[in-house]
């Protein structure tokens, strides 16, 4: 089965009824984001690029490798942005790459806007990829660490 671009399916919708949006999700089900599935396989896939192991990105996150592994198939849910975050961290995740994992997990992505999450954007570009030295920065700027508390 081929896959349908997103451009495709964005040009299904672009004069589409409402009334018609049943049809479409149905016939387009498996081209459809699952957001569970996203998530996690996002998360695998870059990983995998960076040659990374999902038990040193748990160790660099702060978290068990049981927890961490359900988190990241979403089988529990957190509400803890900074979990993710560290998460990516570990994973020497670029600021694109974050961004979007945070939003596959349904959060806000970082925002250049937002004085803490600038803090982040500079230490993410500038390739600081330990969480000790993310708490450094965050802290002598007067924001709260990353890192979880103890």
């Amino acid at each position: 089965m081929r896959e349908k671009a997103t451009k495709e399916l964005e040009e299904l919708l672009e004069d589409m009824k409402p009334e018609e949006i049943g049809t479409y999700l149905k016939t387009n089900q498996s081209y459809l984001a699952d957001a569970k599935k996203s998530f996690y396989y996002y998360m695998k896939d870059v990983l995998e690029s960076k040659s990374i192991l999902l038990k040193d990105v748990y160790v660099a996150a702060g978290v068990s490798e049981s927890y961490g592994g359900k988190i990241l198939s979403m089988e529990k849910h957190t509400k803890n942005r900074d979990l993710i975050l560290r998460l990516c961290i570990g994973g020497h995740f670029l600021l694109d790459e974050i961004n979007r994992a945070l939003k596959l997990y349904g959060m806000s992505p970082l925002y250049a806007k937002d004085p803490r999450d600038a803090c982040l954007i500079v230490a993410i570009n500038n390739r600081k990829y330990e969480l000790f030295e993310i708490d450094d920065l965050l802290e002598s700027q007067g924001f709260e660490k990353l890192s979880p508390k103890e």
